[in-house]
């Protein structure tokens, strides 16, 4: 999956409706991005008691939609969603797609999400492991006709994805920054890896653990497309609204931000580029502001 540096839109699914989803999907398309994913929540990540569309849903919706871009999802989460749940959607949005699905899981973290529907989250070691296990499910599902794991957590018997997606590899990833365990599920396992909203510096260092676990596996680090999620802050107000809507479950700190325009913008995500990463995706939050999305693409013509 190595090779020439792609950008994305990476929409998060709260207060927006589905058309205006649609429309920034679209917009992203036409303006020349390689990719558009969407997020798993079922509630808003801001302070305010918001709602969320649903993931795979929209995750379809924009696989319907576009005609050229991937079409991905970061991530899933494993801890509410069943690996061939994950996998049968990933084959059917392939199918809706023509080709161009991609699917991230990762092993959950709301603390709200999963008290309010009375899904267990389980401590982080143990969350470490059921990540594992649903991604080998997943892979399993999507890469191979019949699939039989016995885990602790997932159980396969005899079980078939039909019918099959397009790719006769759709691409899976991981998504999440843990050096000891997350990375390593990362080396041994995943297509691509997705950090989000960390500073160029600390994506480099994220990496070159990464490498190390590569290097320890025996995987070629040539085979996972490494992917920063940025925020937008192209003017005050944008930047006031970043941060705004992201509540107080992530660690995002102006570093992981772009701001600017023109060469200022430009050089910024080159930055992330230097660091390492194959794939730079910008995270809308509705209202979506079109301003930026214009400011991006110009950018980005330069790469």
């Amino acid at each position: 999956m190595s090779g020439a540096a792609m950008f994305g839109a990476h929409i998060g699914l709260q207060d927006a409706t589905p058309q205006q989803v649609v429309e920034l999907a679209v917009a992203a398309e036409e303006s020349g991005f390689g990719w558009v994913s969407v997020w798993d929540h079922f509630y808003s990540s801001a302070p305010a008691d918001g709602g969320s569309l649903d993931g795979v849903s929209m995750h379809a919706l924009v696989a319907a939609a576009t005609r050229r871009v991937r079409c991905g999802s970061l991530v899933y989460s494993a801890s509410y969603r069943h690996p061939a749940v994950i996998a049968k959607a990933a084959a059917t949005i392939d199918q809706i797609s023509g080709g161009r699905a991609e699917v991230g899981v990762g092993a959950g973290f709301s603390v709200r999400e999963h008290g309010a529907y009375g899904i267990t989250l389980l401590p982080p070691g143990q969350r470490m492991d059921l990540l594992d296990e649903a991604v080998r499910c997943v892979r399993s599902l999507l890469h191979t006709p019949r699939s039989s794991i016995e885990g602790t957590y997932f159980t396969l018997t005899d079980a078939r994805c039909d019918p099959r997606p397009i790719q006769p590899h759709l691409p899976v990833w991981v998504g999440g920054i843990g050096e000891r365990r997350t990375l390593r599920i990362v080396a041994e396992l995943a297509d691509g890896w997705n950090a989000p909203f960390l500073s160029p510096e600390q994506f480099a260092t994220k990496r070159a653990v990464l490498l190390r676990h590569c290097a320890e596996v025996g995987r070629d680090p040539g085979e996972i497309r490494c992917a920063a999620n940025v925020g937008i802050g192209i003017g005050d107000a944008a930047l006031a609204h970043h941060f705004a809507t992201m509540g107080d479950t992530t660690h995002a700190t102006v570093d992981a931000v772009v701001t600017g325009r023109g060469q200022l913008l430009v050089d910024q995500i080159g930055r992330w580029l230097e660091a390492g990463a194959d794939q730079v995706n910008f995270t809308w939050r509705a209202p979506f502001d079109r301003g930026a999305m214009e400011a991006i693409a110009e950018a980005i013509s330069a790469w």
